[in-house]
Formats: structure tokens, C-alpha cells, sequence
């Protein structure tokens, strides 16, 4: 949260991790746990799986299994391994936070080009009110956000263009949108917001 907010004097620390690897998400924990001198407040599941996808006729089992194991299994991995961290924390310690990542894969029509990838979002959104019960017992709030379509370089030309324009300002969602209500609710003030998901997503007009 502080790189988010632009503090000059944040400290990154980063490493390689497959988190198909049904063994990585804790173990990426307790590294980011050990750089951070021992404690983690904060944990952020930004990853996804894009693309190796297709629609209902074309999806394939390997397909949900890949999208399965990076988008879905290792976040909750992840949240199972901050609820055990926090709860070894000393009684009295401020309150954490897991903050998870959705794609609007329930407005409007949906995606359904993108089958596995959407099923795997949704069931994020899904287990985001139960995960917010169950870490709640460690002072731990839970929320997902949906962020819309953000300009992450992966289209450009007449695609881009024609995307831009259905949001009412004409451009797109850029990563510091996002980020802003990422580091709000990673705040103190956000310690009563717990169990949604909250899109951010500009009056994107699908």
C-alpha cells in the first residue's frame, strides 16, 4: 500500500513462484512474511491465468484444471495461509486484510468467450462472504474487487479505440484506478467494509 500510495521510501521485495504449484502459495507467504520482518497485514491476490481459454464448445478439461489452479485454488490457498499467520499474531493486533480480484464476469452478458477464466472469477466473488466470516475470527477483513477493463497493454488499434468509448470519460480504467480503492480499503478506515465485491469500473457502459 505504500508503493501504491507513492511513498519514495517503500521497500519491494519480489521472487519467482509458480502458484500452480498447490505448494507455492504458502510458501510465497511466508517469504513476503520473513521480508517484511516477520508480520503481514496485507495480502493483495492480484494474479490471474489469461488466455489458454475458450468458449462453451471448445473449453476443455485441461483448460478449467489450468484456469482452476492459478485463479482459484491458489488464492484461497493464499487466504488460508494469512488466516494461520494472523492467527499466531500476539492477541491485540491490528486487523489484517485479503483483498481478492474479480472481472465482472456477472454484469450484463458475462464472458463468454472466456469460460474458464470466468467461472474461476466468479467463484471468487462467490466464496469472498464466506471467507469474510471465517477470517473475521482473526480481526481479518475480506473483499474482491472488479476492476473492469484496465489498460494493461493487451489490446491496441481499433479495438482499443472502440473499448475506450464506452466509458463516459473516453479512455480506460489505467492500474492506478483500481490501486486507489486497493489501498482504501487496505486502510484503517475501510476496517468496517468486509464480505463484498465492489466494482470499480468507471459507468464502463457494456
Amino acid at each position: 500500500v505504500r508503493a501504491a500510495c507513492g511513498d519514495p521510501g517503500a521497500r519491494v521485495a519480489h521472487g519467482p513462484g509458480d502458484l500452480s504449484d498447490p505448494r507455492e502459495p504458502a510458501a510465497l507467504h511466508s517469504r513476503a512474511a520473513e521480508a517484511l520482518g516477520g508480520r503481514l497485514d496485507i495480502l493483495v491476490a492480484n494474479h490471474a491465468l489469461s488466455g489458454s481459454d475458450g468458449d462453451l464448445d471448445t473449453v476443455d478439461a485441461a483448460m478449467l484444471d489450468a484456469h482452476w489452479a492459478v485463479d482459484t485454488r491458489s488464492v484461497l490457498l493464499l487466504a488460508q495461509a494469512h488466516a494461520r499467520h494472523r492467527a499466531a499474531l500476539e492477541p491485540g493486533t491490528p486487523g489484517g486484510r485479503v483483498l481478492m480480484m474479480t472481472s465482472g464476469q456477472d454484469i450484463a452478458g458475462g464472458m463468454p468467450g472466456e469460460i474458464a477464466y470466468a467461472l474461476q472469477k466468479g467463484a471468487l466473488a462467490s466464496i469472498t462472504r464466506s471467507l469474510a466470516t471465517t477470517l473475521a475470527a482473526h480481526a481479518v477483513t475480506v473483499n474482491t474487487v472488479n476492476p473492469g477493463p484496465v489498460d494493461t497493454d493487451y489490446l491496441t488499434g481499433e479495438d482499443y479505440d472502440a473499448v475506450a468509448a464506452r466509458f463516459p470519460s473516453g479512455r480506460w480504467g489505467m492500474p492506478d484506478d483500481p490501486a486507489r480503492l486497493l489501498a482504501w480499503l487496505a486502510t484503517d478506515e475501510a476496517e468496517w467494509v468486509t464480505g463484498q465485491v465492489i466494482d470499480s469500473e468507471g459507468g464502463f457502459r457494456r
